[in-house]
């Protein structure tokens, strides 16, 4: 028996996969980079709709149910009827979701591209404008499955699962639970902890939203890739992981994608206050993902350094350098 259901997701499966829903590859297949999910490029014998070359994704068997998979597909359609370049899924036989051999996968048309230069205000005023414009089509309707992104996904359960399941060498348990349990108790108190009076909006949003989701073309601009974390909560959400350096050079890079931003949607300033809570959350939820994926024989090849005290030791730290940017003044624009 396997020990994790990817085993059985070989290349002939795959080809079988996409063969059952009329596409002929010509034998060219190639893993693309993914840890969440497994994801193949795909050459044709013959164009389908247009594309000679297709990206097939095989969902982690567990993490979203059918429902919210579709959720997905349809914010996504969403998008590219509003001429928004998000990559969406093709419907292959009056479907965006299939199934074979035990897993669910979707089929979505090859985009090509590099990580854009966020260096350059121009290229971040262009994201902010796609930006504002998905969040636009997000702030029409709510999921209904997806979750949100808030304290208690985000943070408290993931905090509780990993003391749960012992993943935290007990040299350094208290240690993290204290500085984790000063943090939560800090985000508790803003939007993402349900603070009505802070007034926030959450929306439908891509979730994801680092440069390495987002294919840039000199011509075309971005074209936003991996809708997979998609979820409610505060637009800076989508902001925030496209800023990097010192606070200098975040203050510059936030300046130029609100320009772009609030050429299409207003922009609550507001919610700059969020971004080291988000930061934190992230910090936190990073851990509990890797311990929950650890079965995954990809895992322990790509993240060696997991799980040692060393790597928990510098979780303290980076949570006690977290607590003292939460307690400072937001960035401003």
């Amino acid at each position: 028996m396997s020990s994790h259901p990817y085993e059985v997701l070989t290349p002939d499966a795959v080809m079988d996969a996409l063969d059952a829903v009329g596409l002929r590859g010509d034998g060219r297949l190639l893993a693309l980079s993914s840890y969440e999910n497994r994801v193949y490029l795909a050459h044709l014998e013959e164009p389908v709709q247009g594309h000679g070359a297709i990206v097939a994704k095989f969902y982690r068997p567990g993490r979203w149910s059918e429902a919210q998979i579709l959720e997905e597909h349809a914010f996504s359609a969403e998008l590219a009827e509003a001429e928004i370049p998000a990559v969406a899924p093709l419907v292959l036989n009056g479907a965006t979701l299939h199934h074979h051999a035990g897993f669910a996968f979707s089929v979505s048309p090859r985009r090509g591209g590099r990580a854009p230069e966020l260096d350059d205000g121009e290229v971040l005023e262009w994201i902010g404008r796609f930006l504002a414009r998905i969040h636009i089509v997000g702030g029409k309707r709510a999921f209904e499955t997806r979750p949100a992104l808030d304290v208690h996904t985000f943070g408290e359960e993931p905090r509780q699962w990993l003391l749960e399941h012992q993943k935290i060498p007990l040299d350094v348990q208290s240690a993290w639970e204290k500085q984790c349990d000063i943090a939560l108790r800090m985000i508790a108190d803003t939007a993402l902890g349900g603070n009505t009076d802070a007034g926030t909006r959450f929306l439908r949003l891509h979730g994801d939203c680092h440069p390495g989701n987002i294919l840039w073309t000199p011509d075309a601009g971005p074209h936003f890739v991996d809708l997979d974390d998609a979820r409610m909560g505060p637009a800076v959400q989508d902001m925030w992981m496209l800023l990097s350096g010192d606070r200098a050079q975040r203050q510059k890079q936030l300046g130029a994608l609100v320009d772009g931003y609030e050429q299409m949607r207003e922009f609550d300033h507001e919610e700059l206050a969020l971004v080291e809570p988000l930061r934190t959350l992230r910090l936190i939820h990073y851990s509990a993902w890797l311990a929950r994926r650890w079965a995954d024989p990809i895992f322990p090849i790509n993240f060696p350094w997991f799980g040692s005290s060393d790597y928990w030791q510098g979780q303290v730290q980076m949570l006690e350098e977290q607590i003292e940017a939460m307690a400072e003044p937001a960035l401003v624009v």
